[in-house]
């Protein structure tokens, strides 16, 4: 009897008195960050306009500059979270928040295309370690039956981020010009290196990781000889320079070549590190996530052009609109954690993003309405972008805690190259026809593709034909690990 009177005693317990105050104050720290991650990123989409008009860019150019920060988003992922599996997932995310913090500050001196350009390529690398970092880190600090939430809340700080940026955008760039809103994204670094000065070290890496005598080193089989080691480091070389090719004028003509090559060498890479029974897993979170930047960035990037240019929105109108997309993606990230703590993250995802296709046409349809517009986005984006909440928990559930936030780090932010093929598809697209038809098809066709994908768990599927003996969720396996650790994670963890 008293083995099934403590279940229901913890089971009657509100959902957020299973976190505790120190679990808590790890959220915010990595909510901050998050936030801080949105403002910083989405500032070029704002001011997009105003830096093609100054350098006298195309519209192709333009949307080149939002790819910028996904050319080295792979790299970054990689680097930062092995930084964070081998010494700690605080010390990967303040070397994150530095660099994109950084390159934001340096976006606002830029004095042509490619100095702003190389300027987003310090923000990608950033965002990339802060993600793998910050959702690690959640991940890893909360109870496993709320890790659904944790996930859904911690990337709801991203959009928190964009409609910051917005609001920042109506009031300085009319009477300061577009080069302040890049000097503001400096500030709130010390925000949030402040909050994370004094935070306790995710509990699960503690318990698992920090003791042992050798560190987890995710990029071992890259370097286990000098023969793969030097074959590596020139494939690293070629996938960053064929990547600079395919999104910028440079490799104009060669675009198609550049990009199978700089798909191949990180599907090398990538099948190196997954290892002889993972590199089938690790490809297919790619594609996922790749065609999951598909279907969010067109309107994520382009629809404050698409305002401007089309609608003919003032900066005012706009930053309206925004304010419904933003909010919008929030409350769906929010929802996201609660349905995937429900039925999972998987069937959260692909039932979501059914509903979503609903409602793609109609915003693009809504043109002289600024209210019905805004609900329509609203909507849409609560139940596409906003169920990306889940993604975090939806990958991190695939790896252990040894190679997790490099493993997440690089799955997840090489597949975000579907972000930057993105934005440049839907300007290339609307050469022909429409920018509101082009992003609306663009978004459309990728939704579908990533319902089929995630809900019929075809990376998972595909894993088990390797390893059919690998847990199917590790978050939830290794719940057990943190709480077998004993007493001395937790004063770790409190410390």
């Amino acid at each position: 009897m008293t083995g099934t009177a403590r279940p229901a005693r913890k089971a009657a317990l509100p959902w957020y008195r299973e976190v505790s105050p120190t679990q808590w104050k790890s959220f915010f720290a990595a909510w901050i960050g998050y936030v801080l991650d949105g403002f910083d990123f989405v500032l070029i989409t704002l001011v997009l306009t105003e830096i093609s008009a100054e350098f006298e860019l195309s519209t192709v150019q333009g949307a080149s500059l939002i790819s910028g920060a996904f050319i080295t988003r792979w790299l970054g992922g990689a680097v930062l979270g092995a930084l964070g599996d081998r010494f700690g997932r605080k010390a990967s995310m303040v070397a994150s928040i530095l660099l994109y913090s950084l390159g934001t500050f340096a976006c606002g001196f830029a004095w042509d295309y490619t100095s702003l350009f190389v300027a987003r390529l310090l923000i990608g690398m950033g965002m990339a370690g802060e993600y793998s970092a910050s959702a690690t880190y959640v991940l890893e600090s909360w109870p496993a039956r709320v890790r659904g939430r944790a996930s859904g809340f911690l990337i709801s700080g991203f959009s928190m981020g964009s409609v910051l940026a917005a609001e920042c955008y109506k009031w300085v760039v009319p009477a300061l010009g577009w080069r302040w809103m890049f000097y503001i994204g400096l500030a709130p670094i010390v925000i949030a290196l402040w909050v994370r000065r004094s935070l306790p070290e995710a509990e699960e890496w503690s318990a698992v990781v920090a003791g042992q005598e050798t560190r987890p080193n995710p990029f071992r089989p890259l370097f286990a000889t000098p023969l793969r080691a030097s074959v590596n480091t020139v494939l690293t070389v070629v996938a960053t320079l064929s990547l600079f090719g395919v999104f910028t004028p440079v490799g104009a003509g060669a675009v198609p070549l550049l990009s199978v090559l700089s798909g191949v060498t990180l599907a090398a890479l990538a099948v190196q590190l997954g290892g002889r029974r993972g590199w089938l897993l690790y490809l297919a979170l790619i594609v996922t996530v790749f065609v999951a930047f598909l279907y969010t960035w067109p309107i994520q990037a382009l629809l404050p052009t698409y305002l401007k240019t089309e609608l003919h929105y003032s900066p005012g109108q706009v930053t309206n609109v925004l304010f419904f997309a933003g909010f919008g993606t929030m409350a769906g990230c929010w929802l996201a954690g609660f349905v995937g703590d429900w039925i999972g993250a998987q069937k959260a995802y692909a039932f979501t993003l059914l509903a979503s296709l609903v409602f793609v046409f109609p915003v693009f349809a809504a043109r002289d309405n600024l209210l019905v517009l805004g609900v329509l986005l609203f909507v849409l984006q609560a139940l596409s972008f906003g169920i990306s909440g889940l993604l975090p928990r939806y990958i991190g559930g695939h790896f252990p805690t040894e190679n997790r936030a490099a493993s997440l780090g690089f799955t997840y932010n090489v597949g975000a190259l579907g972000g930057a093929v993105a934005p440049v598809l839907g300007a290339s697209l609307a050469e022909g026809r429409s920018l509101g038809s082009s992003l609306a098809l663009l978004t459309f066709a990728g939704t579908v593709l990533v319902v089929l994908l995630v809900g019929f768990d075809v990376p998972a599927r595909l894993n088990r034909l390797l390893d059919p003996d690998a847990p199917r969720d590790h978050l939830a396996a290794e719940e057990s690990a943190v709480a077998g650790a004993g007493p001395a994670a937790r004063v770790q963890q409190e410390a």
